[in-house]
């Protein structure tokens, strides 16, 4: 039985030091299979050297990333669009919308968001949702475009039940992260009404640090901890947490 990070951005600078150290506590941990979400056209040669480096754990994934997104959002999509076209990868990814940070280029980031889908459409590929301060927008827009072929991961979950049913209506996945040991992170009252086979497990790595190491960078074997407390939040075993998160994971990605 093996644990699964469904979203780590492990090649990121915050890594350098110790990246191969990190890995292997990881895999100690009995996460064996973590996956990488691009961001832009500036991470893919480090998530690809990454891949190639531990190619039993780290796989790759091909997206552009909402906060990516500005007035020339079409250069980067043709640089993702070139690299679909070259290889093989597990998913379209880390994409969606992001009302947090900046609301200039929303209309870019749906427009991106429908591109996306459409490739997803065309490679037989999950969606990695980014949502962030817009779950309504996302969902609204996901139903435009869902023909019953789309399905992936609303990374970052943190919603409402009300939400949470409408992502289950769409045929996605829940991402949950280090937010659910946060005492005020709201899954307490939310996740106990979600049946396991909507969730999967993700760090974000190296943000969103599960308690107790909140304010540290956060490293992908601190998926047990996330899974912990799941099986808390849930009443269930944790080898049945463990287990369903980990097939779910598998049926997805990699069809199994």
């Amino acid at each position: 039985m093996f644990l699964i990070d469904t979203h780590a951005h492990l090649y990121a600078d915050q890594f350098k030091a110790d990246r191969h150290d990190m890995i292997m506590r990881s895999v100690e941990a009995k996460v064996e299979r973590i996956y990488l979400p691009n961001i832009d056209h500036t991470s893919i040669e480090g998530m690809l050297a990454l891949e190639e480096k531990y190619p039993a754990h780290c796989f790759a994934t091909m997206g552009l990333h909402p906060c990516s997104v500005g007035k020339d959002f079409e250069k980067e999509l043709y640089q993702i669009e070139s690299w679909l076209e070259k290889r093989t990868f597990k998913a379209i990814g880390e994409m969606g919308t992001d009302l947090h940070w900046d609301k200039t280029y929303f209309e870019q980031q749906k427009e991106a968001f429908r591109i996306q889908a459409g490739w997803a459409k065309k490679y037989d590929l999950p969606l990695i949702i980014h949502c962030r301060k817009s779950t309504y927008e996302t969902i609204a827009l996901l139903k435009e475009l869902q023909d019953g072929t789309l399905r992936g991961i609303f990374h970052c979950f943190g919603g409402s039940w009300e939400e949470a049913q409408e992502i289950i209506k769409l045929g996605f996945l829940m991402g949950i992260g280090g937010v659910v040991t946060y005492k005020n992170g709201g899954l307490k009252e939310v996740l106990p009404k979600i049946d396991m086979q909507h969730l999967v497990l993700e760090t974000d790595a190296p943000y969103l640090t599960p308690e107790p190491h909140r304010g540290k960078r956060n490293e992908s074997s601190y998926i047990p901890i996330i899974a912990q407390k799941v099986a808390e939040y849930k009443n269930l075993p944790l080898e049945e947490v463990m287990q369903k998160t980990t097939e779910n994971a598998l049926r997805l990605f990699e069809k199994a």
